[in-house]
């Protein structure tokens, strides 16, 4: 099995390959056209790959993508990292025991390595329930040894600051990727100097970072991204042009569309990938260097040793015109929206790390 590069979850203890394999697409709700036999073999070639730490929901089906996770990777638990999360209507002491009951059953496993809120409580409708009530059920877990880490999901800065005051946070996963970058503003920087992990979802933006939407093309009206801001008709243009920027940049190394931007997500010192640069050309005009820090990125991806091995990719560290493309177009940080995929965070620069990605 080929190895990837690994970094921490927090404190924990935990390491998680620094591409994390995300599950919600298994779930199949919300998603046109999943097959389970797929998806297995998606996990089985990611495991292959050198990917070890996998993340789902309960929300994710109602916990069949927690199944088919369960099924495709039983037989190798001692090889892998299992990652959950509790959805907002369950965050009541009971409920937060009871979900974590049904995951551990779904997972086919004694132990979930690390335990995340998935929204903060009220979204979606859901009951206001105090953090401290779901810390007070989470810490429980941790003690019984049911969960081995706990992380947040979709928090504000304000809102992990909270959960903080009730016990050991060690991640928190909200979306980031070339085009979805304001969490550089505050939560990076606080990640870093407090050795909170961040678990950056959606790396690729919704596919577009992939390449998959040009032209065009859209996802079925039946999909959940069909109504991310990023393919709302004022933002579309700007993507598409974007990416006609970034497109020849990839093909200039050789490498796809989608390998260059988990590269500048998870670069260690939050500089990009650094691509080759044969004209020696620095930063343009506008050039905004982000924060440092460890992240991880996750992906679902069936490409294999292909897709993910381009996240090895090194080149002497001279910048190229990436940066400079990625502020000039707009900068394409649409707001404070959040959904979609999910990765291992960063840490900010002198801090704990870049962010890991999960896809």
């Amino acid at each position: 099995m080929v190895a990837l590069p690994t970094r921490p979850l927090g404190t924990s203890g935990i390491d998680a390959t620094t591409v994390i394999f995300g599950t919600w697409q298994a779930g199949k709700r919300g998603w046109d056209n999943i097959d389970d036999a797929e998806s297995i073999a998606a996990m089985r070639a990611a495991l292959a790959a050198g990917v070890t730490t996998f993340d789902t929901a309960e929300i994710y089906g109602d916990g069949y993508s927690e199944r088919m996770v369960g099924q495709a990777l039983a037989g190798d638990r001692d090889r892998v990292q299992l990652l959950t999360k509790v959805f907002p209507n369950h965050l009541g002491r009971a409920e937060v025991l009871a979900a974590c009951d049904r995951s551990l059953r779904n997972l086919q496993t004694e132990v979930i390595d690390l335990y995340q809120i998935h929204w903060p409580a009220g979204s979606f409708g859901t009951d206001l329930v105090p953090i401290g009530e779901t810390m007070a059920a989470l810490n429980l877990l941790k003690e019984q040894g049911k969960i081995r880490a706990i992380g947040v999901s979709n928090f504000s800065l304000a809102q992990l600051q909270e959960a903080e005051a009730y016990g050991r946070i060690d991640t928190i996963q909200p979306p980031y990727s070339l085009f979805w970058r304001q969490v550089e503003k505050d939560l990076i920087p606080y990640c870093g100097a407090r050795q909170i992990s961040v678990l950056a979802y959606s790396p690729l933006a919704q596919g577009l970072l992939a390449g998959r939407y040009r032209g065009g093309d859209r996802p079925a009206a039946t999909e959940f991204r069909a109504k991310h801001r990023l393919f709302d008709p004022v933002n579309y243009g700007r993507v598409q042009e974007a990416l006609a920027g970034l497109e020849p940049i990839a093909d200039g190394l050789g490498i796809a569309l989608g390998n260059l931007a988990l590269a500048w997500l998870i670069a260690p010192d939050g500089s990009g990938p650094s691509p080759c640069d044969r004209g020696g050309t620095h930063p343009g005009p506008g050039h905004r260097e982000r924060p440092s820090g460890a992240v991880v990125a996750g992906a679902q991806h069936p490409g294999g040793d292909r897709n993910l091995g381009a996240t090895r990719h090194r080149c002497p560290r001279r910048q190229s015109p990436l940066l400079g493309l990625v502020n000039r177009y707009g900068r394409l940080d649409l707001g404070g929206c959040t959904g979609g995929d999910v990765g291992v965070g960063r840490q900010a620069r002198r801090g704990y790390g870049p962010p890991v990605a999960v896809f």
